[in-house]
């Protein structure tokens, strides 16, 4: 007669170190995001080539920015909802092919409006990226390492942008900007076609769903050999704040326990997209009209980039160890510090490079953070809603600073005045986290 024994599945992933299968995982998520940031930087280290071809002014420029950014904001909202109904995988792949395809589509836009359909497209596709990797490596990952394996992977964003900016400044002089979108596009598709036949559905999300049986004891046994048999039961622990309606992921984001969470979560990473985005945009283009040749300025801005995965790793290590809230505070105040020496710095190649570099550890360690935090914050059965309503309102603040580096470069702002005026909203940040940890630890010690 066979037994039959239950298992918690998200005990059995938090009471072990994280297997082979599991870093399989975090690595197709951490490649995605990869080509996701190269996607997203696209158009920043690209923008002088286009403005020079077409002729365009600044004016010109900022619709064809914020294309992407408007596409990334209403995807990231209609996407993290279907990710929580129908999984994360098949959404995922979906958005990976589609991004790819009108990127490529991008490369043979002969027309203003026509390059801003396809960006939008792509844009729309890429808004559900970010939040779905998050939610499949948190689901994969135990807890004691989940901040590290998210900030890991989302160290792949600033490192597909950072590199993206260094192949620009080869690419670009030798084959035109077109070369770019070749690469962004065709890579993506054939990543998406690869992933089909690897990328497994999130274990919980199945055992939430009530899938099949033999599916979840398969994923089980690759991810702890030897822990189950084909009769084992497998449950997964209620959260403490779930809704009447688990299945309505809208309403847990919403509901009174996680409302102010979810409203603190959206305003810092409004502001957080609105400095990263404005500096991505903008910073070729503000350094080119300093005085520094195009190279320099693409270089710069790759530095910039570059030290997004050493303050994202950083910074995720940290947040498994400490309070999390105060680690990436930390992050956005030594952020703004940088910042600000940047933008005194005057027009030394070097230490505008070395400085960036700061910038970007504590920017974008920051943004890539704030995934994590979201990610920790947000039960299984609304995870994915909760993480991309916050990168797609979020988004807005991204929109904004497309026209609002138009506006500062068409005031006669330089560099140095857009660095300082942009330490404010990485200060409020800082306020903003503070708050959150502040109501919660009342909230939880009440209960």
């Amino acid at each position: 007669m066979n037994q039959t024994n239950t298992l918690d599945v998200r005990a059995l992933l938090d009471s072990r170190p994280i297997g082979t299968y599991q870093k399989w995982i975090v690595f197709l998520c951490f490649f995605i995001v990869v080509m996701d940031g190269f996607d997203v930087a696209l158009m920043g280290f690209t923008a002088p080539a286009l403005q020079k071809a077409w002729q365009w002014s600044h004016s010109d420029l900022a619709p064809v920015l914020s294309a992407a950014l408007f596409g990334l904001s209403f995807g990231a909202l209609a996407i993290g909802p279907l990710a929580d109904r129908f999984g994360r995988r098949k959404v995922l792949i979906a958005c990976v092919a589609v991004f790819g395809l009108f990127t490529l589509l991008a490369s043979a836009a002969d027309s203003k409006t026509q390059f801003i359909i396809y960006r939008f497209i792509a844009g729309f596709a890429m808004g559900g990226v970010m939040p779905m990797a998050a939610a499949l490596v948190r689901e994969y990952s135990p807890a004691h390492r989940a901040s590290l394996l998210i900030t890991i992977v989302f160290a792949g964003f600033t490192l597909g942008a950072a590199g993206g900016a260094f192949l620009a400044a080869w690419m670009i002089p030798s084959w035109g900007w077109q070369s770019m979108f070749y690469l962004g596009g065709i890579t993506p598709l054939l990543l998406a076609l690869f992933l089909v036949f690897t990328l497994p559905e999130s274990l919980t999300f199945l055992v939430h769903k009530g899938g099949k049986q033999a599916d979840i004891h398969s994923i089980v046994e690759r991810c702890a050999p030897n822990s189950s048999s084909p009769n084992t039961r497998f449950t997964l622990a209620n959260h403490t704040h779930q809704t009447e309606q688990s299945a309505n992921p809208i309403a847990t984001v919403l509901n009174p326990y996680y409302r102010f969470g979810s409203l603190i979560l959206w305003s810092v990473y409004f502001l957080n997209l609105f400095l990263l985005y404005l500096l991505s945009s903008w910073m070729p283009t503000m350094i080119k009209e300093s005085g520094m040749n195009i190279q320099q300025a693409t270089v710069i801005y790759a530095m910039f980039q570059f030290g997004g995965p050493f303050g994202s790793i950083i910074g995720g290590w940290l947040m498994d160890r400490f309070e999390a809230h105060r680690i990436l505070s930390a992050a956005y105040i030594f952020g703004a510090v940088m910042l600000a020496a940047m933008g005194l710095a005057g027009s030394g190649y070097y230490i505008m490079c070395l400085i960036a570099f700061a910038v970007g550890a504590g920017f974008n360690g920051g943004s890539t953070g704030m995934n994590a935090l979201s990610s920790n914050f947000f039960p299984v059965y609304a995870r994915a809603t909760g993480n991309s309503w916050m990168h797609g309102i979020g988004r807005i603040g991204a929109i904004l600073s497309s026209f609002a580096g138009a506006w500062m470069l068409n005031a006669g702002w330089n560099f140095s005045h857009v660095a300082l005026f942009l330490c404010l909203p990485a200060l409020l940040i800082v306020i903003l986290l503070c708050s959150k940890y502040f109501h919660y630890q009342k909230t939880n010690q009440a209960a």
